[in-house]
């Protein structure tokens, strides 16, 4: 039987099918928003039932899936839905029911909340755009009225913005979705794309079905070495290792980049105690709200660091967050050459994950 949300332990996220449509900068802005027949294409055939069993052989026991708004809703036609890539949620939420996993559907880009890149209507500044988030999440909950047990993720990593504007469209969200549907489990992340330090700027609900997200990506640095989409890992360009006797390296690279020399100071070592340090705010956050489900919903390591360093920090990520009870979802499954960040925890060709270690790892067993 399909698991709810609040069962649910240890679980995979699935970009690159239904998101990241269309982030790159070098697209004119007039392109950004179309979705072609590429993609059509790219849709129908890049995640199948095999990928979700095998998932589930993993010893998964949920799947994040992303979406894009204007993948399911055309850009310039508010509250026109695409049928064809409503049929593929359908698709997938039925095979998840066959291989009894719990389902999180997750708004990854919104029309003006793209994390990676700053829109010149921004979300949270534009009634009009909100209206149109609220009315997909209701057709979303229309659709899935019979399946009780699939929860909504309301919106992935909010940009750095005053946070109220945010507790107030997530308010008028859960309002509408709740009028309809008072037990349909929905989760709230916080801004500054999902921080654990910014936890305590959420607005905490007095409703058992409203449940809480974080992600973790620190050391940037590490986990995102030598990646293209931000421009402080593609100018640097190194390689790092996970765990760092050398902090200095570390030092180096906030005071020739980023300018943020102290960030690691108190430390010796890059390892657990510095993970320890970072997720302590998600801690903090349970201290202070005790009853109140939160989630990890995102971390992982680029896919071309080393399977060792990529072990080793999935390893004591992992071991905190089981140390305080906190289920997961590791990202991701499968990254397509679209994403310029590729997390890929399988590979591309035999969808087989990477390492047997890492297997287990992911499993809670490392």
């Amino acid at each position: 039987m399909m698991k709810r949300f609040t069962e649910c332990k240890r679980g995979m996220g699935i970009g690159g099918w239904l998101t990241n449509y269309k982030r790159f900068n070098v697209l004119p802005d007039h392109r950004k928003m179309d979705i072609t027949i590429g993609d059509y294409e790219h849709f129908a055939e890049y995640i199948t039932e095999r990928d979700v069993a095998y998932i589930a052989s993993l010893g998964m026991d949920h799947i994040r899936l992303g979406f894009d708004q204007i993948v399911l809703e055309e850009y310039d036609r508010p509250g026109v839905y695409r049928e064809c890539t409503m049929a593929h949620l359908d698709a997938f939420i039925g095979w998840c029911q066959k291989y009894d996993l719990g389902v999180v559907l997750n708004m990854h880009k919104a029309i003006g909340n793209y994390c990676d890149i700053e829109e010149k209507k921004q979300l949270l500044d534009e009634p009009e755009l909100q209206e149109r988030f609220i009315a997909l999440w209701v057709e979303l909950e229309k659709r899935y009225a019979d399946i009780p047990e699939v929860a909504f993720e309301l919106l992935n990593e909010v940009r750095r913005v005053d946070p109220e504007k945010w507790n107030r469209l997530a308010e008028a969200t859960v309002t509408a979705l709740h009028q309809i549907n008072p037990t349909r489990d929905l989760i709230i992340g916080s801004v500054a794309w999902n921080a654990a330090s910014t936890l305590k700027d959420l607005r905490v609900f007095d409703d058992p079905h409203v449940h809480y997200t974080f992600h973790m990506y620190a050391p940037h640095e590490f986990t995102h070495q030598r990646g293209v989409l931000q421009a402080s890992t593609l100018y640097y360009n190194r390689k790092m290792p996970y765990p760092c006797d050398d902090i200095e390296r570390y030092r180096e690279y906030h005071r020739v980049v980023a300018n943020r020399e102290n960030t690691y100071a108190q430390f010796t070592r890059m390892d657990e105690t510095f993970i320890a340090h970072e997720m302590m705010p998600a801690v903090e956050f349970m201290r202070a709200n005790p009853g109140k489900l939160l989630w990890c919903g995102e971390f992982g390591t680029i896919r071309h660091a080393d399977i060792r360093w990529r072990e080793a920090y999935m390893r004591d990520v992992i071991a905190f967050l089981k140390a305080h009870d906190i289920p997961y979802c590791v990202w991701n499954y499968l990254s397509t050459p679209n994403d310029g960040n590729r997390f890929s925890l399988v590979d591309d060709d035999t969808r087989t994950i990477l390492s047997d270690e890492m297997a287990k790892i992911i499993r809670g067993e490392g």
